[in-house]
């Protein structure tokens, strides 16, 4: 996917389909905890650190890692690939310079997603993780219209090998997770972050925003970064560097 930075930053933003999930648990589930005795709170806001700087151009490893992670078998046709995380390459039109970072659900606020569904499956939970609880979901694609990132997919066949975190089924909507189950175990971390860091880039970093001694709040404070379509004011939980 190859784009102009101009047209990047630009990027804006049915029929009803019947859900089959298979059994396991559910999103919604997940989200009223990540223990028993230890509810979500807003004490966190989780997010990504992507710095294009060090992301390699052709490198997939992230992507890999988040459909391999997720049970996402990529039997799809190509134009219903799955879009959880995919690689963007802009282009600087007045001086030829490439850079290619990967984009994902931004994990905002201020959600449009959450706003425009009409059966509250898409919801934010309070450590700001935006997510689609396909029991409820009724496949309007109302979400993926009001997405500016174009970060959601709509799953047009049956799915095979699905993880009891991540249930998927025909006819719903699905997008990143910022690997919600990981989160509430306690593992800090995201899978494609792990898989960046292990081909030796590092360029994501899973970390809480709302805590001044987490590294991705040192790195935020030590160098500027940048929201994609800041005019909006969504506030994403996903910040990037040397776009």
């Amino acid at each position: 996917m190859t784009i102009n930075r101009r047209g990047f930053l630009g990027i804006s933003g049915a029929a009803i389909a019947v859900s089959a999930v298979a059994p396991g648990l559910r999103l919604i589930e997940l989200a009223e905890g990540r223990a028993p005795d230890q509810a979500v709170t807003p004490k966190q806001r989780w997010g990504l650190l992507i710095d294009a700087a060090k992301c390699a151009d052709g490198c997939t490893a992230c992507i890999d890692a988040c459909h391999e992670e997720n049970g996402v078998t990529g039997n799809n046709r190509p134009a219903t690939d799955p879009q959880w995380i995919r690689k963007v390459t802009v282009e600087d039109n007045t001086t030829g310079f490439r850079q290619s970072f990967p984009v994902m659900c931004q994990h905002c606020e201020h959600p449009p997603c959450v706003d425009v569904c009409p059966t509250g499956a898409s919801f934010k939970r309070a450590d700001g993780i935006v997510l689609v609880d396909k029991h409820t979901c009724i496949g309007c694609r109302y979400c993926m219209m009001a997405c500016p990132y174009k970060a959601r997919s709509f799953i047009h066949e049956v799915t095979t090998g699905q993880k009891t975190h991540a249930p998927r089924g025909k006819g719903t909507v699905e997008s990143c997770t910022l690997c919600v189950h990981k989160v509430d175990r306690g593992d800090n971390t995201t899978a494609c972050a792990v898989a960046c860091k292990k081909e030796g880039h590092e360029a994501i970093l899973f970390g809480d925003l709302n805590d001044p001694g987490s590294e991705i709040r040192k790195r935020l404070k030590q160098k500027p970064s940048t929201q994609l379509r800041p005019d909006l004011k969504l506030t994403p939980g996903v910040r990037y560097q040397g776009v």
